[in-house]
């Protein structure tokens, strides 16, 4: 507590909680928005390099159009577009080719975990109890690791197959899109790790000055 001019008891850790709330949910929106805007380009960047390769009767055709494009991309937008991620760029279109049905809920990095699953039936089970039960990425690789749908199949009581595997539990972190290194470079901030550290700050900062003036 902190008296003011006119002796009033004024509480700064209920204030300094209200701000800090504040922050973290409009850092969180902040860089959710990013991932997503970034999902839609690799997915756009996959539906491209599809569409060439499926006019191409040559399967050596798509590999150059990909390398190629990879090339160009990289100087100018980093490793984010190496050949290997545009492949799994151009996986991702497969399995999801329409851009309105991709759930936005999960990130890119949940999206490069189920693109690891070939069946549609346990594809869409993950994706479905990685929104349902707010997994990250890591989470989700560990339910697949651990072969969760195989075991949700043959069991007779699925739910306490549910419940079990929550024993465990990676829980999801609000920092898992901040650490991502793909977000800051899709941003174009650069891959300096103090740069990225003040440039988030200067971001929140001006993020609150808006909060306060809207009120």
């Amino acid at each position: 507590m902190i008296l003011n001019n006119d002796n009033e008891l004024i509480d700064v850790e209920n204030i300094y909680q209200d701000i800090r709330s504040k922050i973290i949910n409009a850092r969180e929106k902040m860089f959710k928005h990013i991932d997503t805007t970034m999902t839609e380009v690799y997915w756009y960047v996959g539906k491209i390099t599809y569409e060439l390769s499926e006019n191409s009767t040559k399967a050596s055709y798509g590999k150059k159009i990909i390398d190629a494009l990879s090339s160009k991309l990289t100087k100018e937008f980093g490793s984010g577009f190496s050949s290997v991620s545009i492949r799994r760029m151009r996986r991702f279109y497969e399995m999801y080719p329409i851009w309105s049905a991709v759930p936005t809920e999960l990130s890119w990095s949940h999206f490069q975990e189920l693109i690891r699953i070939d069946r549609k039936e346990e594809r869409k089970f993950y994706e479905q109890e990685a929104i349902k039960s707010n997994w990250g990425y890591r989470e989700l690789n560990r339910q697949i690791n651990t072969k969760l749908y195989d075991r949700y199949l043959i069991s007779p009581d699925k739910e306490l197959i549910i419940e079990n595997s929550k024993k465990g539990l990676i829980e999801k972190q609000p920092e898992e899109l901040l650490k991502n290194p793909y977000i800051f470079e899709f941003a174009g901030l650069k891959e300096n790790r103090n740069y990225l550290e003040t440039a988030l700050l200067s971001h929140l900062t001006r993020i609150r000055q808006r909060i306060f003036v809207c009120g």
